[in-house]
């Protein structure tokens, strides 16, 4: 069983949108048994909280349902996942800097390294803009989550 983390600034935009679509993805697939998702942020002001309510309102229009409890990433999360995916370079460097060993420092990996159909470097953060930066990031997400779940069940 593959275990993968997708982690943003505060767990309530990109990293519960990737896992909600990734977990869609495992089902069409029906390779729920093959994977284990979850999702964190980097900061602790958002614990418990649902998604922010635009993200969900959009993602509904796609058909997901957002209902991940915002969570702070561990140290403790190197041990228990294979991969964590990071949706830009302020989550990534701040996830190296909690990886406890350099091994650990090998699971983390961007997102949109994933991409297909997106030539962009980063997942951007909608929190603070408008609806076309909601759709931007499932869009982006979509193509990311897609080509994920492609390259590991290809290997």
């Amino acid at each position: 069983m593959k275990k993968i983390l997708f982690v943003c600034l505060g767990n309530i935009c990109r990293s519960p949108l990737a896992e909600g679509v990734f977990l869609r993805l495992m089902e069409e697939r029906k390779v729920q048994e093959q994977f284990e998702i979850d999702s964190a942020g980097m900061l602790n002001c958002h614990i418990g909280n649902l998604p922010d309510g635009r993200m969900r309102h959009h993602a509904k229009k796609r058909g997901y349902e957002l209902v991940h409890h915002a969570r702070q990433v561990t140290s403790s999360d190197f041990e228990e996942f294979d991969l964590i995916v990071g949706m830009d370079d302020c989550n990534i460097d701040a996830l190296k800097e909690l990886a406890p060993t350099l091994e650990d420092m090998k699971k983390i990996v961007r997102m949109t390294d994933f991409c297909k159909h997106s030539d962009i470097d980063h997942v951007p953060d909608p929190y603070y803009g408008g609806t076309g930066g909601f759709e931007q990031v499932i869009d982006i997400v979509e193509d990311a989550c897609e080509g994920l779940i492609s390259s590991i069940q290809d290997n």
